[in-house]
């Protein structure tokens, strides 16, 4: 398994700056990561310095809270594609979830999904401020709303990805629906258990860490 190929190389930082950006660009053309994941604001530098490379660009939408209009989404959502990002994660409305107003959340999905037909849309559940069972109807949803993978975590809340969330949306999506694991994977170990509970992509900042552990290991 080449695990750099399922990692999204992320700087989602508020404070980071071009350079830093440049590099993640730099690191990921290097260890050849399934994309690089940033803010909107620098989707358009991301995707011309990949472009035709072969690592995706990723932007986030209703990044980190997901309690945006559905209509300021799609407008992230359609600039970021306009501006080259193949790949949206988008944060859903939790709020929606916890009112258990679960026709307003797929719609919300759909919205993102429908305006972005060319671009894999990975649906953020926040998976710390869920109950079990809000955490399957919102995939149940998320699914007929059309997304492509269901997103463990923002990164940016009380809690991350863990191996029970995981191995629970796995369990209980169809196979062909990705699931991606973010927030708090910070080693070979923490990645490695991901992809054993079920995760074909992750999502961290430490991508160059845990891939050089790995070589270490296998030379």
């Amino acid at each position: 398994m080449n695990l750099a190929s399922l990692i999204d190389h992320t700087n989602l930082d508020p404070a980071a700056k071009k350079d830093d950006i440049l590099r993640l660009c730099e690191e990921a053309l290097e260890w050849k990561f399934a994309s690089v994941c940033v803010n909107p604001c620098y989707v358009a530098l991301v995707s011309e310095r990949l472009n035709g490379k072969g690592v995706k660009v990723c932007s986030v939408v209703g990044f980190p809270l997901g309690a945006n209009t559905m209509s300021s989404k799609v407008y992230e959502a359609e600039k970021a594609y306009k501006d080259g990002a193949a790949e949206i994660d988008m944060v859903m409305n939790i709020s929606h979830a916890k009112n258990g107003s679960y026709d307003l959340l797929r719609e919300d999905i759909a919205g993102v999904v429908r305006s972005v037909p060319y671009c894999t849309v990975k649906v953020i559940l926040e998976t710390c401020l869920l109950e079990d069972d809000e955490i399957l109807k919102a995939c149940s949803e998320a699914v007929k709303a059309g997304a492509h993978f269901l997103k463990t975590s923002t990164g940016f809340s009380s809690g991350g990805a863990t191996v029970r969330h995981v191995e629970l949306i796995r369990r209980n999506l169809p196979p062909a629906i990705g699931v991606k694991a973010s927030g708090g994977i910070r080693d070979r170990e923490s990645a490695m258990a991901m992809i054993a509970a079920g995760a074909n992509r992750l999502g961290t900042s430490r991508s160059v860490l845990i891939c050089k552990e790995i070589s270490k290991m296998t030379h």
